[in-house]
């Protein structure tokens, strides 16, 4: 395997006192992009947001480049070079298009220029000085990608990207990642639609109850069919 982006080892975390992650451990190589599949609940969003350190109670270790994050408050993680593109998309109402995309200040150098972006959602140009509120759920998911590819951040994480969306605002979204892949960012993606997954993914971690239970690389999905749908219930 390549050299490691980030490795998360025997991470807990906990909302309160419930207890949410039981010992995640799984790494992600640069340039790779790899999913995290799971019914709802599993723990896919809250590993995200552990790794972003939105949760504040949680203990383990996640190495970001070899530097260790687990004790470091979200602005000082997102600084390294990591990005959070929430399920929720976190689109500012009052703000508009353009606003809204130059919001995130620029982390480090090498994040895409605003033509770029607009190469690769070619209706944000169009929909430049629209409020948040007046785009689509697909326009709207766009605006939250380009949003995080301004900052210079290396390791994107992509929530549910395409849950909700038109089946060609999917594929522009694949393309998207796809494209990504190629100029050399990495990701890692949250999916429920393991068919999606399997357009864009090199590898596949499969959670359950706060647990990574397996994990397989996207070659190998055919073979893993049936275990794939009974532990997803499709």
């Amino acid at each position: 395997m390549a050299e490691a982006m980030l490795e998360v080892d025997d991470l807990h975390a906990w909302y309160g006192e419930s207890h949410i992650l039981h010992g995640v451990k799984f790494n992600i190589a640069k340039g790779e992009v790899v999913t995290l599949l799971g019914r709802n609940g599993a723990g896919k969003t809250t590993t995200m947001k552990s790794i972003m350190g939105i949760v504040g109670n949680r203990k383990g270790s996640i190495a970001f480049e070899g530097t260790e994050t687990i004790g470091l408050p979200s602005h000082k993680i997102a600084r390294l070079g990591l990005a959070f593109c929430p399920e929720e998309r976190g689109i500012f109402a009052s703000l508009d298009v353009k606003e809204n995309l130059m919001l995130p200040p620029q982390v480090a150098p090498g994040g895409l220029a605003i033509d770029t972006i607009f190469e690769l959602f070619p209706n944000l140009r169009e929909r430049l000085s629209s409020q948040g509120t007046k785009l689509s759920g697909g326009e709207q998911q766009m605006l939250a990608i380009g949003r995080i590819l301004r900052t210079g951040a290396k390791l994107l994480l992509l929530d549910e990207p395409t849950e909700g969306l038109a089946p060609v605002i999917v594929q522009q979204i694949g393309a998207t990642i796809r494209r990504l892949k190629k100029d050399g960012f990495t990701i890692l993606l949250v999916e429920q639609n393991f068919r999606f997954a399997a357009t864009v993914a090199d590898r596949h971690y499969v959670m359950e109850h706060g647990h990574i239970v397996d994990e397989f690389a996207n070659r190998d999905l055919d073979a893993n069919m049936d275990k794939l749908h009974e532990y997803l219930g499709v």
